[in-house]
């Protein structure tokens, strides 16, 4: 399909709540496959959500690193849900390419379960743990209209006010 533009901080479809996908059709699967050759073109990604290419259905991709640290092969999910949240709660960086530039701590669990369906419409009930976790975490976020900024600690938030307003400026 299409390489599409990546919405940045300040663009309020990134605040939307994503709805769901009624029908895995061809609009959900053309939706599913422009998040795919997006992430796929970019070379830092390992998540994208329907909101950062300025949709709003309940659409993500994902390719997070394998035990390796390699990029895995991006995989779309229709309207995930974590189900399950579990183990620990590990504090790591993140980054999203929604807000460039810009790196944070972010506590999350370290293992979750998550169900949706593929551009086949067929059931998906997985689970992961690390770094896989965190991007379906991340990206589900996204879709509810919470950036990773908004998880950090009043503080953090306080001290990179002025990078962020650099967005809206």
């Amino acid at each position: 399909m299409a390489v599409r533009r990546i919405r940045v901080y300040g663009d309020p479809v990134l605040r939307e709540k994503a709805r769901d996908v009624e029908e895995v059709d061809e609009s959900a699967r053309g939706v599913a496959q422009d998040l795919l050759d997006t992430l796929r073109e970019g070379e830092d990604g390992i998540g994208l959500a329907a909101n950062q290419i300025g949709e709003t259905v309940r659409v993500i991709a994902v390719a997070p690193p394998n035990e390796a640290g390699e990029r895995t092969v991006p995989r779309a999910f229709i309207n995930p849900r974590i189900v399950e949240k579990g183990g620990r709660i590990l504090s790591e960086e993140e980054g999203c390419l929604s807000v460039p530039g810009i790196y944070e701590v972010v506590k999350r669990p370290d293992r979750i379960r998550v169900q949706g369906l593929t551009v086949d419409g067929e059931e998906i009930d997985e689970e992961h743990t690390g770094m896989a976790a965190r991007v379906f975490l991340h990206e589900v976020d996204h879709l509810n209209g919470v950036l990773f900024v908004d998880r950090v600690s009043p503080l953090r938030r306080a001290l990179i006010k002025k990078k962020l307003q650099a967005f809206l400026d």
